[in-house]
């Protein structure tokens, strides 16, 4: 049985305590992985050193995008700033309503009509963009929300370990897509999402998008697990 909105049926039945299964993640590069509910309601001392880092840069008003149980949403809020948390799961912004965030049911390429210091999108939230040939139509998207001085924060993960041979030579195929666009199913419950596509972007890729963005692109952090945090700012 088919259900598009995996995660946030998954999410409500965490809320409130009825969940009997993690989420299976099915992707077209890598066996199959569980998401453990629990890892999408972490506190702040629970999170990697790269979402705090994420998360102490933050400032002004702030839209968290693909912003799910409102982890991150929820941390800023207590630290006194202004958020909106936006998702497309209806699910997911039940539960953020019900957890006292300022939550809108919407696609970020099609909202428009707010201006924001801060645009978070952490845990990957880049990979909405779905395809390499897109990203610099979302990040000139993602710029046009800005105010003056304000700023883009990402993650991403340059996943071409993925691609690693016994003999620890990188197999690519040149010719085929960017190496970082996946496709994803989730499973929860015994229903599955239809097939969506995700975009992971090294940061060198990332770099040459922004210039076509006309925006400065800083790496702020990198972690032990081919990951790294980068600041996009407006250029004058």
């Amino acid at each position: 049985m088919s259900n598009n909105d995996i995660l946030g049926t998954a999410l409500k039945d965490y809320l409130k305590g009825n969940n009997k299964e993690n989420i299976t993640v099915i992707s077209s590069i890598a066996e199959d992985d569980e998401l453990p509910l629990d890892y999408l309601f972490r506190k702040a001392d629970q999170l990697p050193k790269l979402e705090q880092k994420a998360l102490a840069l933050c400032y002004g008003k702030v839209l968290d995008v693909g912003a799910g149980s409102g982890t991150h949403s929820l941390i800023l809020k207590d630290k006194g700033l202004d958020v909106l948390s936006i998702d497309i799961s209806k699910g997911a912004i039940e539960v953020m309503k019900e957890r006292g965030l300022n939550a809108l049911e919407t696609d970020f390429i099609e909202f428009s009509h707010q201006q924001f210091d801060t645009i978070l999108l952490l845990m990957n939230g880049i990979g909405i963009a779905q395809k390499l040939n897109k990203l610099t139509h979302f990040l000139n998207h993602a710029a046009s929300l800005l105010n003056k001085g304000g700023q883009i924060l990402l993650d991403s993960s340059d996943i071409k370990y993925m691609y690693t041979e016994e003999d620890g030579s990188i197999w690519l195929n040149l010719n085929g897509d960017y190496y970082g666009e996946v496709t994803y199913q989730m499973k929860y419950n015994n229903k599955l999402s239809a097939a969506f596509s995700w975009l992971f972007v090294n940061f060198e890729k990332l770099k040459e998008h922004t210039v076509k963005a006309n925006l400065n692109c800083e790496l702020i952090f990198e972690d032990d697990h081919y990951g790294y945090l980068a600041r996009l700012t407006l250029r004058n």
